[in-house]
């Protein structure tokens, strides 16, 4: 007779959340063999010290993964273990990804009687480094793909590549030898754009053309590569820079003095002293001596908090030796830029405290 603190195979697949077929295929593959067998019966039982070996069990085969590798998941020590399934989700998002890029291709290939529509034509490392220091202002959020996607606006004149994560907004404007002859605005999957900036940088001139769901970058002796549209509307960036007003303060700095500032601080937020003796970094909190910089401020003298998260890249990114920082407030977005080309401009966002304190 079995143990009477042993579970029958139903109360344990209840428990675990496996059901009975699929205890009996684990018992028979020696994934989960029962703690007893009935002799006469054949009734299979189980020990409640079974239970988490058939919970993990039936997580990992939630999320796709071989019973081989199942196997080794489950012998092996919590550092392999954890291993093992990183690779294993590696694998998923990889897959996953390239299944979308081929998806997007042959929604492309369906509609190819529908004609493209040049956007323009560019420098192919003019436009990859527009793009990957454009991109550093997006951002993964649940629910919300279009903070990492890169909007893109060809006018008459020149085509403007669009970013931002909430906290920063990052844009620069190109201007092609020979203007689009057509306006076009999409927002382009972020993603896509990063894994073919290798192959634009090698390239001497792109074409990007406009295809239903997505963009062709057309690139002379080199493999075109197809970027994704994203279907929701992108923040309207127009409005926020209509409305933030004139700075009341400008600093310009240099732009290594201040990144390095910036690196030897030991804090995640810091606050920035301007006023008529430079720029000075300090700890949010006035805890830590600050660094001063050299810098031209015009205006009234300002302090501002940022986070280190936000006001690093946004400065690392800008072009030149020097960054031009326009001030509105301590709670007001600061808009950064170099100091002699204005074909980049990023906003940041400060961190709220009590201006009275």
């Amino acid at each position: 007779m079995p143990n009477s603190e042993l579970m029958p195979i139903g109360v344990f697949a209840q428990r675990s959340g496996l059901t009975s077929s699929a205890l009996r295929f684990y018992a028979d593959s020696g994934l989960l063999p029962p703690a007893e067998v009935d002799p006469v019966t054949g009734y299979r039982y189980y020990d409640a010290d079974q239970l988490a070996r058939a919970t993990a069990l039936r997580q990992l085969r939630e999320i796709a993964m071989p019973l081989a590798a199942v196997e080794s998941v489950l012998d092996a020590e919590a550092e392999e273990a954890a291993r093992l399934l990183d690779e294993h989700v590696a694998k998923i998002v990889g897959d996953a990804a390239a299944a979308l890029q081929k998806a997007g291709v042959i929604k492309s290939v369906l509609g190819a009687n529908v004609p493209s529509l040049l956007i323009a034509t560019l420098k192919g490392p003019v436009l990859a480094d527009a793009v990957e220091r454009v991109l550093t202002a997006t951002a993964h959020e649940p629910g919300m793909a279009v903070l990492a996607g890169l909007h893109i606006e060809a006018s008459h004149e020149a085509i403007t590549l669009t970013a931002t994560d909430r906290y920063r907004l990052s844009t620069r404007t190109l201007v092609p030898p020979e203007p689009p002859a057509q306006t076009w605005a999409g927002t382009v999957n972020g993603d896509d754009l990063r894994a073919a900036v290798a192959e634009v940088r090698r390239s001497a001139r792109v074409r990007i053309e406009a295809v239903p769901h997505g963009i062709w970058l057309r690139m002379p002796e080199r493999e075109d590569r197809h970027c994704r549209l994203l279907s929701e509307d992108f923040p309207d960036h127009r409005l926020m820079f209509a409305s933030l007003g004139e700075a009341t303060t400008r600093a310009t700095v240099s732009k290594d003095l201040l990144l390095r500032a910036l690196e030897e601080h030991p804090g995640e937020r810091i606050a920035l002293h301007v006023g008529d003796h430079g720029v000075n970094v300090r700890s949010a909190d006035d805890e830590h001596p600050g660094i001063p910089l050299p810098a031209t401020v015009t205006g009234e003298d300002l302090q501002i908090r940022f986070e280190m998260t936000t006001l690093y890249p946004a400065v690392s990114t800008a072009i030149g030796p020097d960054v031009m920082l326009d001030l509105r407030g301590y709670d007001r977005p600061v808009t950064i830029r170099s100091a002699d080309r204005g074909d980049l401009t990023t906003l940041a966002m400060p961190v709220k405290f009590d201006h009275s304190a």
